[in-house]
């Protein structure tokens, strides 16, 4: 089983969570070094591999999991999906390995059958892997082949397409698609309320078909409809495996699309008012997963210390200290509205898990990042202390106050 020290968060970009190492729950950082100091004396890498029902247990001095596997006999067949990835470097001393073996596939769409050999589970995956697109108004369930000679003993994923029609919202045409029976029904399915000034160029009790043309407009005054991007939420990851300061994106974040409508009035060719009248997000963002080391973490600037010197990848030494303040103030900058919140071990973190660090503006101006003992930090503020410690760093921390503030 991978070691590992798991936090979602949750402010306007996620969620505090938990903290599991091996299943147990940390209140700080010692008992991940002593767990980890452990195993690490354990002779060579436990690898506990499921595949297909069964459990495989067995320790390799390899460096990479393709190597253990191939070292263990355990045969992949080239569309099989491994977790984690066989190109996963050996660092944590144990791991739980998934096989998923590819099977065969029926995708059923319309008239259409698709045939494929397949190791992804969802309805998803599978129509991504054949090039299929999978619109989420549509609907897809799995089931048994029920063709056995012309299929094979496989699963069969059928989708039951949504309706596709034409809706001119505001002045605004896209190509929409409805489960909804009727016109009115529509409308409520995707968020949209009629005031007694809109008109509904059909019916609200007409059926809806494919291929239809809805439109829907605003009388006496103008519309106009604006995209905007919104933003993917993050789940950071920390994990006990992977030294401090190790920071990667695991798997990156896409951006959503918004569509906004607004009635506006025009006077002698100026706009003189605009008011919000319809909000629709017309693409769901993806979320970001960023992964955070801490093995090593009680090395560094603890409360009971109080003050070290840290040398970073640079060569530079830092006085490192801590403070404990409202960081509200001073959070208004480098995009974060005032957000932040308190990490596991006390460290106060922004939205993107960087902690808070009050610097020497000279030499680090305000939102860039520096290396500090307890990981990767964000300049945020300063103080006095820069007088005699011109590279020192205070980290904001919830050590005396413990309020989470």
């Amino acid at each position: 089983m991978k070691l590992s020290v798991r936090q979602l968060i949750k402010t306007p970009a996620f969620t505090l969570g938990f903290v599991v190492v091996a299943g147990a729950l940390l209140l700080g950082s010692v008992g991940v070094h002593s767990q980890v100091q452990a195993q690490d004396a354990a002779p060579g890498k436990l690898i506990t591999v499921y595949d297909r029902g069964l459990k495989n247990t067995f320790l390799t001095t390899e460096k990479t999991l393709d190597k253990a596997l191939d070292v263990a006999d355990i045969q992949l067949d080239p569309r099989d999906t491994v977790e984690p990835s066989l190109k996963e470097e050996l660092v944590a001393s144990e791991y739980k390995v998934n096989i998923y073996r590819a099977r065969p596939v029926v995708v059923v769409d319309g008239i259409s059958r698709t045939k494929t050999m397949t190791p992804f589970q969802t309805p998803e995956r599978i129509t991504k892997d054949v090039g299929v697109t999978l619109y989420p108004e549509d609907k897809a369930t799995m089931s048994r082949s029920s063709d056995l000679l012309g299929d094979g003993a496989g699963l069969q994923l059928t989708i039951d397409r949504a309706l596709l029609f034409t809706l001119d919202l505001y002045g605004r045409t896209d190509e929409a698609r409805s489960r909804a029976s009727t016109v009115g029904a529509m409308l409520k399915e995707k968020g949209i309320t009629l005031t007694e000034n809109d008109r509904v160029s059909l019916s609200l009790s007409t059926p809806i078909t494919a291929g239809m043309q809805v439109r829907v407009w605003r009388e006496g005054k103008q519309t106009i409809a604006v995209d905007q991007p919104t933003a993917f939420t993050k789940e950071i990851i920390y994990d006990a495996d992977r030294p401090v300061g190790y920071r990667a994106i695991q798997t990156a974040g896409v951006p959503g699309v918004r569509t906004i409508t607004y009635e506006i009035e025009i006077k002698d060719g100026a706009e003189i008012a605009r008011t919000e009248i319809a909000r629709i997000i017309t693409k769901e963002p993806s979320r970001q997963i960023d992964v955070i080391g801490i093995k090593g973490l009680e090395q560094g600037l603890t409360k009971s210390k109080g003050a070290i010197h840290h040398t970073d990848s640079n060569g530079v030494t830092h006085r490192e200290t801590y403070y404990d303040l409202n960081m509200r103030v001073v959070m208004q900058s480098c995009g974060q509205g005032g957000a932040y919140s308190v990490r596991f071990d006390g460290m106060k973190i922004d939205r993107d898990g960087y902690i808070i660090i009050a610097a020497n503006y000279a030499r680090y101006p305000n939102c860039s990042v520096v290396e500090t003992s307890a990981g990767p930090g964000k300049v945020y503020d300063t103080g006095g202390f820069v007088l005699r410690h011109p590279d020192g760093f205070d980290l904001a921390t919830d050590w005396t106050r413990a309020d989470g503030i």
